[in-house]
């Protein structure tokens, strides 16, 4: 039966290739970036070569783990390409497979993300034993048949051009390696990791611990308030500038009108799409924190901070976290006085899917629980969190804030607007509740500011980071907007010396500097003369 083992051959061979080639073709968008994976007919070429042998069944499984070990790391690096902009890198990715499963528990529901997990998983199972199955009964055929001779010329023409690729030459457009492409690039990734872990270690401690005074605030209330996935897309991309600019001017009148002044930049953060702790990190710290293993290095170190800073000058220093619903040691490496998480916000409303509660009861909750009652100068930094994904429900700013009350007000929208999984089917739906949940975060946060920063407050307002690329596309920059506020003019001049603006709207230079600057103009600003 020649023809049906040609047939099975070159079935399997078909099924490996496509299988190998899909992550590419995904990351990539489009089937020109190779149409032949020559590991997989170098494989199924051995397999029929091979002789009768009783480790046949262990080479087939090895070569099966190895082909879905490949799938899953193109699928890890596409799905960070999606959602971080970058390559997947195992050194330091792996951990963030956990908060993966925690996205989806707070977007999904937690009965919906196991199942999700579970589907995937069985999806993958099922896949390598078919796999596995279909090659243990290849066909083995002599060198010397009609089909052995065909295996052989695809056994030689796969080496022959495999040793052109690694040769950095290829001889054939449409042919790649992803097999020995993703081990070798994931092997440069780590070892040139451990040379940047070794050099970060060294850098740490090249500059022990230093704290400065920041004389210039000793007296001032100094707000430092992230809104999440608020990157320079939301003005600059016509899609949600319609939305953004118009509001951002609406808010400059209203700052000027309620005798406050306002400036506005634009810093490049160190991560986009996610990992908002990285951009919190580098603002804090003055160091370039890009990835979660320097963001536990840095906190294991002796670097000193802004909480530092202004406690040495004097402040109580207050972390606000209502995205926090798990045990956080950072924030106690971190060394804040006090620590208000989700569990410490006496919020009596309902969760908004992943959003715990909206932006504007978490102000309002720092503002009289914490501010107030509160007569020292505070550092705090908010962390808020309505505009991050999935961007459902959208909530309308209550122009009382004495009606926010205890939060139970917001129980009105907890099924409001479309279920993500149903919002999630339509890109240009997402795009739009983008906007406008940026929109309502903007909104409550300068709105806070206009009823609430007076000439004794300093408040920073900056986006984490943008947001993913399919909401902002492959070309987006890693900007991020940044206002500062206060009732004294005179504290926003250096701001001004550094190239902000007046106004809500940031400049639109393509020079953006780094988000770990602003320790550092601080320290130049208001520290205390050394």
């Amino acid at each position: 039966m020649p023809s049906r083992s040609m047939f099975k051959w070159l079935v399997c061979g078909a099924v490996l290739n496509v299988v190998l080639l899909a992550p590419l073709w995904l990351r990539f968008g489009e089937l020109a970036t190779g149409w032949i994976a020559l590991e997989a007919w170098w494989g199924v070429a051995v397999l029929v070569l091979l002789p009768a042998w009783r480790w046949r069944p262990v080479l087939c499984w090895g070569l099966v783990v190895l082909v879905m070990l490949v799938v899953l790391v193109g699928l890890g690096d596409t799905a960070m390409h999606l959602a971080l902009g970058r390559a997947l890198n195992l050194y330091f990715d792996v951990p963030l497979l956990l908060s993966i499963y925690h996205l989806l528990v707070g977007s999904l529901g937690t009965l919906l993300a196991v199942a999700v997990c579970v589907v995937m998983l069985a999806m993958l199972v099922g896949l390598a034993t078919l796999l596995a199955r279909w090659l243990r009964r290849l066909p083995r055929v002599r060198l010397g048949t009609p089909i052995g001779m065909a295996a052989g010329v695809m056994l030689l023409a796969s080496t022959l051009l495999m040793v052109g690729e690694m040769n950095d030459r290829r001889l054939v457009a449409i042919v790649r390696m992803p097999v020995l492409d993703t081990l070798v690039f994931q092997a440069r990734q780590v070892l040139e990791t451990h040379r940047e872990r070794r050099a970060f270690i060294a850098t740490l401690e090249a500059s022990p611990k230093s704290v400065r005074v920041l004389e210039g605030l000793r007296d001032k209330d100094v707000i430092l308030a992230f809104i999440e996935s608020y990157g320079i897309s939301a003005i600059t991309d016509e899609r949600y500038g319609k939305v953004l600019v118009p509001r951002l001017e609406e808010l400059a009148q209203r700052l000027e009108t309620a005798g406050l002044s306002v400036v506005s930049g634009t810093l490049a953060s160190p991560t986009r799409g996610g990992q908002s702790w990285l951009a919190h990190a580098t603002t804090l710290s003055g160091r370039w924190i890009d990835n979660q293993l320097w963001y536990r290095l840095m906190l294991d170190s002796d670097q000193a901070t802004l909480i530092d800073d202004f406690r040495a000058t004097g402040h109580t220093t207050v972390a606000v976290t209502p995205a926090i619903t798990r045990p956080w040691p950072e924030g106690r490496a971190y060394g804040f006085d006090q620590i208000h998480a989700a569990a410490d916000i006496d919020y009596a409303g309902p969760p908004l899917n992943w959003v715990t509660m909206p932006d504007q009861f978490t102000l309002h909750h720092f503002q009289q629980r914490i501010r107030e009652p509160h007569e020292e100068p505070l550092f705090a930094q908010l962390v808020l969190i309505s505009s991050h994904a999935p961007w459902v429900p959208i909530l309308p700013l209550l122009e009382d804030w004495d009606t926010v009350g205890d939060g139970s007000i917001f129980a009105r929208w907890v099924d409001a607007g479309e279920p993500p999984e149903v919002l999630w089917q339509d890109l240009e739906r997402v795009r739009e509740h983008f906007a406008l949940s940026v929109d309502y975060a903007v909104n409550a946060t300068l709105r806070w500011a206009e009823d609430f920063v007076d000439d004794q407050t300093l408040m920073i307002v900056v986006g984490d980071h943008q947001p993913a690329l399919l909401i902002t596309g492959d070309d987006a920059s890693a900007g991020v907007p940044v206002h500062v506020i206060s009732g004294d003019a005179r504290l926003l001049k250096p701001f001004l010396a550094r190239g902000f603006v007046a106004g809500t709207l940031p400049p639109t230079t393509t020079e953006r500097p780094r988000m770990d600057l602003v320790r550092h103009w601080l320290h130049e600003d208001f520290g205390a003369p050394r």
